[in-house]
């Protein structure tokens, strides 16, 4: 209360400056000499205005009221103190025209109207809406368009970009969706995503670099050896990606239903459903990601087979995740991190270590919640193999992960007349979207390890 009462007075003052400026105008009081000042004044004043407002506004719906019964209170004392400025500007107009005589000028007509405006604009500042409320009707106004509750034309006078039988997701409502995708989709969560409205190159090292080391000083004709790295560019080419939902014309009927909240929420699950698939199998008929992190991760072999369902495959399993985690070099294990499905963490759970201790720990910090052999581990049904049931170990460095993704390309589609026979609404999504695992061969930055399968080159 004490916040919205300081910014009324201030929004107080800086009107009666205002309102103080335009009086001195509309009596011609302002010489050509200060009118550089008054201009700059008054800018200054209505940038401050209109921050005052949008502070008001972003403390609540209650603060366009409280500032109108404040004007209200003040009107009269606000003419009062006008009035008399006027009074006392004249006396200090005259005083100065004794001295100066005809050195003043007069400024124009257009500079007066000009510098008018700008006042009256500055006075005539109201509260902006808060970021809430304009994110909670430009969903409003989407999910209306999409069911069919507004026309296109009305759509568009709320801001939503809209024609040709498509519209384009907003900017609040494609950021809702990547932020249920991050929570869903372990590779955006520990990836690196890059927003961009084209294409992406990375360059990969195929060489290394040799130093040269000389103990002896070099002679005349001793120059030192060429050292070369060479890079290879794997470039990140956005594709078409699309998901479909549906919604029964009956729920969307309904009343009391907040609709706004049905459609984004069927996108958002269609949505990740395709794109989660795209980046960790990437096996899209028609589709096919061959940087998605199953084809592209190093595989691990066991060097002993390990069945899960036998006696004492406990410490086999161990030994073989200990091996595992010694694959990356150095500097990718400083980094790396476990994702692992829902079949590997049940069997985490029972196991443990050569001193009986449980061999998964309950780990809260950075946000994960489990650490197996010192590294952080997160789980998701994504990473499941042909057989669910067979554990399946993702070892290394995540943010080699790169996922690019194309700024203003998210779209919705509706389709009403192919699911009419069924009573129900089709929303199509349309994104531009890709992500690869990237790295060097000379560093592989993930391991894949799948308990049970067999090395196909041992004889």
């Amino acid at each position: 209360m004490k916040t919205r009462k300081l910014l009324l007075e201030m929004q107080k003052r800086n009107k009666q400056r205002l309102t103080e400026l335009r009086t001195k105008l509309e009596k011609n009081e302002v010489r050509a000499e200060d009118l550089e000042s008054v201009q700059a004044e008054v800018q200054e004043l209505a940038t401050a205005a209109q921050d005052i407002a949008d502070s008001l506004a972003e403390l609540g719906d209650g603060g366009e009221g409280e500032e109108g019964e404040g004007e209200g209170s003040d009107s009269g004392d606000g003419e009062n103190r006008d009035d008399n400025q006027g009074e006392d500007d004249e006396v200090d107009e005259g005083g100065e025209g004794q001295g100066q005589g005809e050195e003043r000028t007069s400024i124009s007509a257009e500079q007066r109207s000009a510098a008018m405006n700008a006042i009256q604009s500055a006075l005539s500042t109201r509260n902006a809406k808060s970021t809430k409320q304009r994110e909670k009707e430009v969903r409003s106004a989407f999910a209306n368009f999409v069911v069919g509750n507004i026309t296109e034309a009305e759509a568009r006078s709320l801001g939503i970009e809209a024609g040709n039988g498509s519209v384009t997701i907003p900017e609040v409502i494609a950021s809702e969706v990547i932020t249920y995708a991050q929570e869903e989709n372990l590779l955006r969560k520990y990836g690196s995503r890059h927003r961009t409205g084209g294409d992406v190159k990375y360059p990969v090292l195929v060489k290394k670099a040799d130093a040269n080391v000389r103990k002896k000083e070099r002679g005349a004709n001793d120059e030192i050896a060429e050292t070369a790295i060479e890079f290879d560019e794997i470039l990140l080419d956005p594709a078409e990606f699309d998901a479909l939902a549906t919604v029964t014309k009956k729920l969307i009927k309904m009343s009391g239903v907040n609709v706004e909240d049905i459609v984004i929420e069927e996108l958002k699950k269609a949505y990740v459903r395709k794109e989660t698939n795209y980046m960790f199998n990437g096996d899209d008929a028609g589709n096919e990601n061959p940087g998605a992190l199953a084809k592209k991760a190093v595989k691990y072999y066991e060097s002993t087979p390990v069945d899960v369902n036998a006696a004492g495959y406990s410490q086999l399993l161990y030994s073989q995740l200990v091996k595992l985690k010694g694959q990356p070099v150095t500097e990718v294990l400083k980094k790396s991190m476990w994702i692992v499905n829902r079949a590997a963490l049940t069997i985490l759970e029972d196991m443990t270590d050569t001193t009986g201790r449980p061999l998964l720990h309950q780990d809260a910090t950075d946000g994960v919640g489990y650490k197996l052999l010192g590294h952080k581990l997160d789980f998701t049904d994504a990473a499941d193999g042909t057989d669910s049931t067979k554990p399946v170990f993702y070892f290394g460095d995540f943010k080699a992960f790169h996922i690019q993704d194309v700024i203003g390309a998210m779209e919705l589609q509706k389709l009403v007349e192919k699911y009419s026979g069924t009573n129900k609404v089709g929303f199509q999504i349309y994104n531009l979207l890709d992500g690869q695992l990237v790295y060097s061969p000379f560093e592989p930055a993930v391991y894949r390890y799948e308990v049970g399968q067999a090395n196909p080159e041992t004889p």
